[in-house]
């Protein structure tokens, strides 16, 4: 999500509260729930799942194992949980040519470094830089390259952008920002 006008661009970032986190955070959930039910369920010898009789699972090492993995997914899905919360990853870009200046900003991890926010002159922007890889692990990202500090990340690894909607996007903000694209 995007708002644009002859002078300001400011980007929307979603960070992570995605409905595909929130199933799998649920999902994770309930099935270490279920692991810890079975195993507890083995070691006292009561039923807490109708579907997993506990004379048929053995304390040890069947229950332990599954009490281990139950302990696990409940602690991911925690992590998961928290950082659907505190919506890690969300921000903005804004891109300012009245001033000159370039905006990032993003949300971290509860601390110190909570707010994470980047500030460039624009006429440090060297270029725009696409990263194009295909295959099994398929990456597609824009960068930003800063004369002297790199390049900034300005999509997310997951945005699942196609190629076309890719070169639009780095074509628009380049036009924008008067600087070329390179292409790596």
């Amino acid at each position: 999500m995007s708002w644009r006008s002859e002078r300001i661009w400011i980007e929307l970032i979603t960070g992570s509260r995605k409905t595909s986190n929130l199933c799998w955070a649920f999902i994770l959930f309930l099935g270490s729930w279920g692991f810890l039910l079975v195993g507890t369920s083995s070691y006292l010898g009561n039923n807490f799942l109708s579907l997993f009789p506990s004379q048929q699972i053995i304390f040890f090492p069947q229950g332990i194992v599954m009490s281990f993995y139950g302990i696990a997914g409940l602690f991911i899905s925690c992590y998961l949980w928290c950082t659907i919360a505190w919506n890690v990853g969300s921000g903005y870009d804004r891109f300012d040519r009245k001033e000159g200046i370039v905006c990032i900003f993003r949300w971290g991890f509860p601390g110190k470094n909570r707010r994470i926010f980047l500030r460039f002159l624009m006429k440090d922007i060297q270029s725009i830089k696409l990263e194009v890889k295909e295959g099994i692990y398929t990456r597609r990202v824009i960068y930003m390259e800063i004369i002297g500090q790199g390049a900034v990340p300005l999509t997310r690894i997951d945005d699942n952008l196609t190629p076309r909607e890719m070169e639009q996007k780095a074509a628009e903000l380049a036009y924008f920002l008067r600087v070329p694209i390179e292409v790596f």
